[in-house]
């Protein structure tokens, strides 16, 4: 077995643990900050449970997406099933809009409403342990989808820290209530506020990232220069044109034409176009398709124009 699909097996093997210890956590903290929630008479708490059960159906979806997004191609999905990470990440994108729509209705509600302080202090102390919890899985699974390049995984961890921030404010309208008295019940809504605002900010993200992937949009510019300038490094290339690439599932998919010695064999130039994916990989790790056209150069040299 070689140390590329071994690499490839154990990166696996990590985003579907960061994806089952999500699962795991957000059960954990779903069920409780509902009980006790609800045993104390605490609204806040069982938003920002209801809250965290909306990441326990996004790790359902994330992980239902890595297993069949990592299926090889087959007749009917001749190009791969990478898109299925796209079509969670859009998927996150949109329930993370959603809660934050609702954590603001919710707010202003609250805001013209008389709160009543809580029965338990014991609903702060959940909330505020739940901060650290869920701030701590965000950078587990940001550090894990960022090394493999998968945007469910990237748009999920957002969505763990929503659920810190969440809990952050429920935990800070908890202590204002419990220890402060309901004069200060007020502090826990416009909090509530500040968070829907930027959970709204973090969804159009999601969604427009996901979205541009769908309509086949180029990497950035930085990725698309360091790929130019691999393939006019590798020997055997005298120019090259027609220089096409877009982002699918968090990676990139691209074809070049390149130009070489119109005397070489054909044996020749293939080995130049093995050397060419060998080197574009090299220079950018988030390639995952190079497909190479080989074409014979002019006879005074002169290829075709670098963009085509």
């Amino acid at each position: 077995m070689s140390e590329r699909h071994e690499t490839g097996a154990s990166r696996h093997t990590s985003e579907s643990v960061v994806g089952w210890l999500g699962a795991v956590v957000d059960g954990a903290l779903t069920a409780l900050k509902l009980t006790v929630g609800a045993a104390a008479g605490s609204h806040a708490l069982v938003a920002d449970g209801l809250h965290s059960a909306s990441d326990l159906v996004t790790d359902a979806a994330v992980l239902a997406g890595l297993r069949v997004s990592r299926q090889p191609a087959d007749s009917d999905h001749p190009y791969g099933h990478r898109r299925i990470s796209t079509l969670v990440g859009l998927f996150i994108g949109v329930v993370l809009f959603a809660a934050g729509v609702w954590i603001a209705y919710n707010a202003l509600l609250a805001l013209r409403a008389e709160e009543e302080g809580v029965s338990s202090s014991l609903a702060f102390y959940v909330a505020l342990g739940a901060v650290p919890i869920k701030e701590a899985l965000y950078h587990i699974t940001h550090r894990v989808g960022r090394c493999a390049g998968d945007v469910s995984l990237q748009a999920n961890a957002w969505h763990h820290r929503s659920d810190a921030l969440s809990s952050a404010a429920a935990a800070a309208g908890l202590a204002a209530v419990t220890f402060g008295g309901p004069e200060w019940a007020f502090v826990d809504a416009v909090t509530a506020l500040v968070l829907a605002a930027f959970l709204l900010l973090v969804a159009v993200r999601l969604v427009h990232r996901s979205g541009s992937e769908l309509v086949d949009s180029a990497p950035a510019e930085a990725t698309r220069q360091a790929i130019e300038e691999a393939v006019a490094a590798t020997p055997g290339v005298r120019s090259h044109h027609a220089f096409r690439a877009r982002q699918v599932g968090g990676k990139v998919e691209m074809d070049i034409h390149v130009q070489v010695d119109p005397d070489l064999t054909v044996g020749e130039g293939h080995d130049i176009a093995s050397e060419v994916r060998r080197q574009v990989r090299k220079a950018d790790g988030s390639v995952a398709e190079v497909i190479v056209h080989v074409e014979p150069a002019e006879p005074d040299g002169v290829g075709g124009s670098r963009l085509g």
